[in-house]
């Protein structure tokens, strides 16, 4: 039923008669999985664990920093759709990689495994380099935004300084201190957490005019300077590119976070129980966040302020910030901006984690030079650590450009890259699914998402169109500009190129034919895994309620 001959069983007998355990894998060099009971993963992850995980890993400067940008491109009705629209396909995103890893919720397992296993080793190949190339390019990201909060408060000194700091704060942490980062970045989720939760009720109290000034917003900003503002063009063609842009931006606050939950299945209690739970929630909590969170941006800030991120905004670009100080309220402002600050600066030494190990991953299984795969003493990838700090290093663009520009084309590049990573995910599904039927088995599935696979066919025409018409501004009279068509398209080929390279040197088939996926390996140890599993019933109504949030 699908299962390779060269896979050995997690234990056979060897020549003497005496029982070893064998690494069991699929038949690709695009990841490793250890079936071994004895060298797996601690499983001391809970369903609110990956969900705080994951929700602190999604919000950041997207929410603190980009919605800005895009609240004075286009208006605050488009900012709020986007950022409602892209939650839909967040929900599709989350929901395959919720059903593959439900089924198969195994050690060590990353998006790259899943590709090669159920499509093609090539195809896993560009995406595992895709993913590290789009955490590299975060870190820049973060740092450009970081020091674009800095500036808030002083302006005299180079920005070159700002940026090198943070740099060299990641590199510590990534390499020294490792040892803190999962301890440091739980408070740093906490902080974002509590923050946007803050503001939020904080907007609507301003809203109705609990500050100082007393005065009732209500919606006065949707109807001066109103709720759109044409983009390229006027009428309900200028509004509908002002929400399309608005879509594509929307991306940046979202990707690589619905892989988080998925990427820590091999370490999660009860998986198959937790993580459709944990995926259901995460969506529903993180719509919520960014739905009341743009929402509120759009109460509490004129789309026409100037201090807006732009081409000539400075550090309180932070929409929040400047829905604050317009309301009159003392000091929130410098507090809300350090907390910002923290998110910028947590982001980029965990998207420098991610990337380490993604390039370190890699290394090990042929698919990068084998010097990324050194270590420190401790286990620290130095090599990965500083290949991917030296992509961070385009951060000192800034030197030479506004900071707004610099952070607009991270944004582009960054934002393409998870677009490619998400249709690299939906073909992987579908074919997962294929897979699936072939041997009978789509209805062993404990956990499946709805409106499949219609929903996931939908997405990935969407996504497509997405990803080619994201720098659609530029091919308007007189938008040309070659760093932003760059910073639009440069991933499409880069990604090609891995792709056809790969396929050209390992002459790989185009892609592994349905009946010869798959999907056996692991099932029957995951399968012994649930069984053990006893789901806890609640002994009150407190800790019915308890477990209905957790």
């Amino acid at each position: 039923m699908g299962r390779h001959d060269d896979v050995p069983s997690p234990i056979e007998a060897d020549e003497h008669g005496r029982q070893e355990k064998y690494d069991t894998t699929a038949p690709s060099a695009a990841g490793h999985v250890d079936l071994a009971e004895g060298h797996q993963l601690q499983r001391g992850l809970k369903s609110r664990h990956i969900q705080f995980l994951a929700l602190g890993g999604a919000i950041g400067t997207g929410l603190f920093i980009g919605s800005g940008q895009i609240l004075a491109l286009v208006g605050p009705a488009p900012l709020f759709m986007a950022y409602l629209s892209m939650m839909l396909v967040v929900w599709v995103i989350m929901n395959d990689l919720a059903e593959m890893t439900t089924y198969l919720p195994m050690k060590g397992i990353s998006i790259p495994y899943f590709v090669s296993r159920f499509v093609d080793d090539s195809l896993a190949f560009a995406a595992g380099w895709n993913y590290w190339y789009a955490y590299a390019i975060l870190v820049a990201a973060e740092a450009t935004a970081g020091y674009i909060i800095i500036e808030y408060w002083i302006t005299s000194v180079n920005v070159a300084v700002w940026i090198a700091i943070q740099l060299i704060v990641i590199l510590f942490l990534n390499i020294v201190a490792v040892s803190f980062f999962g301890e440091a970045e739980f408070w740093f989720a906490s902080v974002k957490l509590i923050t946007i939760i803050g503001l939020i009720i904080l907007g609507f109290v301003i809203c109705l005019g609990g500050q100082p000034t007393h005065e009732r917003l209500g919606f006065r900003y949707w109807y001066d300077p109103g709720a759109f503002v044409p983009y390229l063009a006027e009428g309900s063609t200028g509004r509908f590119l002002g929400y399309w842009t608005a879509f594509v931006r929307a991306g940046f606050a979202f990707i690589t976070s619905p892989e988080l939950i998925a990427l820590s299945a091999g370490e999660t209690v009860a998986p198959r129980r937790n993580i459709p739970k944990a995926a259901r929630r995460f969506v529903w909590r993180l719509a919520i966040f960014y739905g009341l969170g743009s929402l509120v941006i759009g109460i509490i800030t004129p789309s026409n302020d100037g201090r807006l991120l732009s081409g000539k905004s400075n550090a309180s670009a932070s929409p929040f910030v400047i829905g604050i100080q317009n309301a009159g309220i003392p000091v929130l402002n410098h507090i809300i901006n350090a907390a910002v600050l923290t998110s910028a600066w947590s982001a980029g030494n965990a998207f420098c984690y991610s990337g380490s190990r993604v390039l370190y991953s890699m290394a090990l299984s042929g698919q990068a030079p084998r010097v990324f795969a050194r270590t420190t003493k401790r286990g620290v990838p130095w090599a990965a650590v500083l290949a991917t700090l030296a992509v961070g290093l385009l951060a000192f663009l800034n030197v030479s450009n506004s900071g707004a520009a610099v952070f607009s084309w991270f944004v582009n590049i960054s934002t393409i890259s998870g677009f490619i990573a998400w249709i690299v995910v939906l073909i992987t599904y579908l074919r997962f699914r294929k897979a699936m039927i072939h041997n009978n088995m789509l209805e062993v599935l404990s956990y499946r998402g709805p409106l499949q696979p219609y929903a996931t066919w939908f997405m990935l025409g969407l996504l497509i169109i997405l990803t080619l018409t994201n720098g659609f501004q530029v091919f308007f009279p007189g938008q040309w500009s070659v760093s932003s068509f760059l910073a639009a398209y440069i991933t499409l080929p880069i990604f090609l190129a891995l792709y056809v390279g790969h396929k050209i040197v390992k002459r790989t088939p185009f892609a592994r034919k349905i009946e010869d996926i798959d999907v056996i390996t692991g099932k029957k140890e995951m399968d012994e895994l649930e069984a053990l599993d006893e789901a806890p019933v609640p002994k009150n109504f407190a800790q019915k309620m308890w477990f209905w949030i957790a």
